[in-house]
């Protein structure tokens, strides 16, 4: 197993006096260092990693280092030793790094990180040693020593890195973020800076050299966890006699934060303080418990609970013999749409590199794959036991390798078909000249594709450059609470607002094109005309009719035509009980008791199945229910059943369900709207209200619960 790289890094800052100096209304250079910093080890810290830091302090009031004697090396004080970032060093330089009232030689400090580097790193082994200086070289410097220190950086490996307010190329004309120009110690500063940089690396040195601004802006994304690539080995087979070895990579895969979140003590914070059993009880009035041996799975299929056992389980899983990636066939590629993609990754098919014969054969047919424009359609199994993948399998040459490119195809199941339809056929719909003309006007102001200069294809609009807003605000939110515990969170960072947002200069050139859009696609609001319902709206009113047949038709003010090709209903039925309960109310057939008897059985077989369809179902029977017996003047059977249904909604667990009935302002039948009604119309109010505040009170408290050669690219 090969050893995975590791960094000594040592962050050396300037704390001096001069460090707190800026023109007014901007950061001072010690604040933008200072962020520079925490922003680096925020990613150290949730990135995961191995790399271990150092933090030395120069400007400071005192001196703590293993050089300090003779007077020498005054005002330095190593803050920290090498060892792997944590929150804690996110506190420490939150709340205990401030600007100093001294001023220490820059190089001096340089030697100092030197000697800890080579005292911290005895024995052990590091891919790389950094040294990362933040300073405004705003302090006078001494250059006696520093072709020594050259030299010594050299002979150690170590490399450098430097931050400052300026650019490295500002020079003494150009003043730092609009203020003063440099002064006489930074131009010095300036120029052995660049002495040093240029004799560690003459080529590309002053690369290594950034400003405080762009270093802020480049360590904003917080860099994901870091995981070595794993290889999946397997075996290609074409029929039963030819076999090639493969290995397999991720290519592309749905980056997910980390589950860890845990349920921890409010007060002390530790998990170990917090014991969680599971007992599991019947319903009965005794909520007599049941050991967990004594209970099985079961699946639930429409409103039955159908068991299994954990060896009926075993059995029911899907029995492969092991990994698989055998071709089953071939197709041409324009058989396979991009739509038909399905899955959480793409996987890279790539021969081993110790294996000639595997990588001569699978180059044979990678290159035939591609020169006839075919893709292999390939049974992909991940392991033993894993369930069984169909998918096609595309050739991919680079100038520096080749490979199969494999994507998941769906089953039957996956498909979902719709009809709609055809708009080619309609005059209706068919745009003008000049709508096409607007639309292909739009797209053309929206193209995130452009050439430069040089004629060269130039992308706008970088989603593989893009991270996740997700996953940025996770752990913004968790740096924040880990350094301030009882703040409240902060807003999101514009610049993670921003890059979703359509890019500046598409949205400045699609302006004209969608107002033409609008001036040729006019909306207009479409007023949705009233359903006729009853005898008289189909019919008219007759002047003639006697006052008995109009009021023989006010009566049955809900007949319509539907009821007439209805049949003849007996009984509250599944499939509309709504409508069924009306029909045998109208048809009085039955006491009124028992027809809503058969309506609330109804209800409770709907209830049963705990779904939200079934719930959208329930709604319209109990609005129906409450519509008929104020109408037929019986609340009694209504407010019953609502009473009754609204203390059993904790114990069956229908929550959800109540909350819709609230929405719909579904309560009690009272005095006004029914003479024989023992509620008030305060009560009836009172009794959706007061579930209303139970339910502010529990959400306020669940509320309260709560390839690296640089510094950047490392981050």
């Amino acid at each position: 197993m090969a050893r995975s790289a590791k960094t000594a890094l040592v962050l050396c800052l300037d704390v001096g006096f001069s460090m707190s100096n800026s023109a007014p209304g901007q950061e001072t250079p010690f604040q933008l260092a200072k962020k520079v910093i925490q922003k680096f080890v925020q990613r150290q810290v949730f990135a995961e990693n191995k790399d271990e830091l150092a933090l030395v302090l120069f400007g400071s009031d005192n001196t703590k280092n293993n050089l300090a004697k003779d007077g020498q090396y005054q005002n330095i004080s190593v803050h920290r030793q090498l060892m792997i970032p944590n929150f804690e060093l996110l506190e420490e330089i939150q709340n205990d790094v401030h600007p100093g009232s001294q001023q220490a030689d820059w190089l001096d400090a340089l030697v100092v990180c030197m000697d800890l580097l080579q005292n911290e790193t005895l024995g052990k082994r590091y891919e790389r040693q950094n040294i990362v200086l933040l300073t405004d070289l705003n302090t006078p410097s001494s250059p006696d020593q520093l072709d020594v220190i050259i030299g010594n950086l050299k002979r150690s490996g170590v490399t450098l890195q430097f931050f400052l307010p300026f650019p490295v190329d500002g020079g003494g004309s150009k003043p730092p973020d609009g203020g003063k120009g440099l002064s006489a110690e930074q131009q010095q500063g300036l120029e052995m800076t660049k002495q040093v940089m240029m004799s560690l690396d003459e080529d590309d040195g002053l690369e290594e050299v950034y400003t405080f601004s762009d270093a802020i802006e480049k360590l904003s994304v917080f860099k994901r966890v870091e995981k070595r690539p794993m290889a999946w080995p397997c075996t290609l087979t074409i029929g039963s006699s030819l076999a090639i070895k493969i290995v397999g990579y991720k290519a592309v895969c749905e980056e997910r934060p980390r589950k860890s979140w845990s349920v921890v003590d409010a007060q002390t914070h530790q998990k170990d303080d917090i014991k969680r059993d599971v007992v599991y009880c019947l319903n009965d009035d005794e909520e007599t418990e049941v050991q967990k041996d004594d209970t099985i799975q079961g699946y639930r299929y429409g409103s039955d609970i159908v068991p299994f056992s954990k060896v009926d389980q075993d059995q029911m899983k899907y029995k492969t013999d092991g990994k698989s990636f055998a071709v089953l066939g071939f197709t041409k590629q324009s058989m396979i749409s991009r739509h038909q993609f399905v899955g959480t990754q793409v996987l890279k098919v790539f021969a081993p590199k110790d294996d000639e014969h595997a990588g001569v054969a699978l180059s044979g047919l990678i290159r035939a794959l591609d020169d006839l424009k075919m893709v292999a359609v390939v049974r992909y199994v991940y392991a033993r036991n894993g369930n069984p993948q169909v998918g096609a399998a595309f050739p991919c040459i680079k100038e520096k390798s080749e490979c199969l490119v494999y994507v998941q195809l769906p089953f039957m199941e996956d498909l979902r078909q719709y009809s709609f339809p055809s708009l080619e056929n309609n005059k209706k719909y068919t745009p003008s000249e000049e709508q096409l003309s607007a639309v292909d006007s739009l797209i053309d102001s929206m193209m995130l594709v452009e050439e430069d200069e040089d004629g060269e294809k130039m992308d706008l609009f970088k989603v593989n450059h893009i991270p996740n807003p997700q996953y940025q605000r996770l752990f913004q939110c968790l740096h924040h609470r880990a350094v301030n515990p009882s703040a409240p969170l902060p807003p999101m960072d514009p610049w993670l607002t921003a890059a979703l947002q359509r890019p500046l200069a598409v949205a400045s050139r699609c302006q004209a094109p969608l107002e033409t859009m609008k001036k040729k696609f006019p909306l207009k609001e479409v007023v949705k005309k009233k359903e006729l319902k009853t005898s008289k709206e189909l019919f008219g009113n007759s002047t003639e009719e006697s006052d008995a047949k109009k009021a023989k038709v006010d009566e049955d003010d809900d007949f319509n035509l539907a009821d007439i090709t209805e049949g003849s209903i007996t009984q509250v039925g599944s499939v509309d009980p709504a409508r069924d309960f009306r029909t045998l109310i109208r048809q009085k057939s039955l006491p009124f008791g028992e027809v809503c008897q058969q309506l609330t059985g109804r209800i409770e077989q709907l209830l049963g199945n705990k779904n939200m369809n079934y719930y959208i179902k329930c709604i319209p029977c109990i609005q129906t229910f409450r519509e008929q017996s104020v109408q037929v003047g019986n609340a009694d059977h209504y407010n019953s059943y609502i009473q009754s249904l609204k203390t059993s909604i904790p114990v069956r667990g229908l929550q959800e369900f109540w909350d819709m009935l609230v929405q719909d302002a579904l309560t009690l039948i009272n005095k006004d709207e029914v003479d024989g009604s023992r509620f008030s119309s305060h009560d009836a109010k009172q009794f959706l209200t007061a579930e209303e505040k139970k339910e502010e009170v529990v959400a306020a408290v669940v509320d309260d619960t709560g390839d690296v050669d640089d510094l950047l690219d490392m981050m």
